[in-house]
């Protein structure tokens, strides 16, 4: 399908991108993307999550009270969960949260992600720019000028931009990445999806391998 390439400032160049029906216009496929989501989300988690626990917790060990007699249940160590202060019953241990997902699977899932923002008409292609220095004040021009201002948008650059990318580290609803870091998580959580004209062979020859 064609697809009209804008400049930095939002104006049509006049001319026209091939975007690959292989990538931006295939059936979605819902399950390999709720795959590729589930583990992206539990690849952030630290899995350092820790209480103590009976063993671990300082205190004495003496019995606190006779066995029988006292009309009361029996009662060992002030360590013991049941008590105030004492350890915690089954509480959380770290643990890692890595999910294996076949390579097919997850190519699957960006392919759908983009044939869903392609229907969605949230993709535009917009030639290569550069700034001759790090300004948020530049990039947010950008923004304006493409109408997202007040969307989360994704830039997609072919190579690694960097006076693009720390002009926009600032702005909460932007992130820049290159076609390398792409996710399935990052591509459906943006409103828009700009795609640098320099990084559409890549993306297309990383999602067919």
């Amino acid at each position: 399908m064609k697809v009209a390439v804008l400049d930095s400032k939002g104006k049509d160049t006049g001319r026209k991108v091939d975007l690959s029906d292989s990538v931006f216009a295939i059936e979605p496929n819902n399950h390999a993307v709720y795959l590729d989501v589930k583990q992206y989300l539990a690849h952030q988690r630290q899995g350092n999550h820790k209480s103590k626990e009976r063993a671990e917790i300082a205190g004495s060990t003496r019995k606190i009270k006779k066995q029988k007699g006292t009309g009361t249940a029996r009662a060992g160590s002030i360590k013991s969960p049941v008590f105030r202060g004492g350890g915690r019953i089954f509480g959380p241990r770290p643990k890692d949260y890595k999910q294996k997902l076949n390579k097919n699977v997850k190519r699957l899932a960006r392919k759908s992600a983009f044939s869903i923002k392609q229907n969605e008409k949230a993709i535009l292609v917009v030639e290569d720019f550069n700034f001759d220095a790090p300004k948020t004040k530049e990039f947010k021009k950008v923004l304006e000028s493409l109408g997202v201002e007040n969307k989360k948008s994704l830039f997609v650059l072919g190579d690694s931009n960097n006076n693009v990318y720390l002009s926009s580290r600032n702005l909460k609803r932007s992130e820049v990445v290159i076609n390398s870091e792409l996710s399935t998580y990052k591509i459906l959580n943006a409103s828009t999806v700009v795609l640098f004209e320099g990084a559409l062979e890549g993306i297309v020859s990383n999602l067919n391998k």
